[in-house]
């Protein structure tokens, strides 16, 4: 799954793939916006960590990962 994450005062969005289902990466960010001092932490397919302090948060977008289509056909 596709994640992008605005971040206030940033010129260029956080993108990363995900493991975590929609219902969690949701879940990640109502609980850092609700929490005093809050910091979204996400995990990428790498493992890797990404944290953001929950009020420099300008938005986020969760996407299903589309499948590339390869060779030619008609669209």
């Amino acid at each position: 799954m596709e994640v992008k994450i605005g971040v206030q005062f940033a010129p260029r969005e956080l993108s990363l793939e995900s493991s975590q289902s929609p219902e969690e990466v949701a879940q990640a960010v109502s609980e850092a916006l609700r929490a005093d001092l809050g910091v979204l932490t996400l995990v990428d397919e790498k493992g890797r960590r990404v944290l953001v302090p929950a009020d420099k948060l300008a938005y986020v977008e969760i996407a299903e990962t589309e499948q590339r289509r390869v060779g030619f056909g008609a669209l």
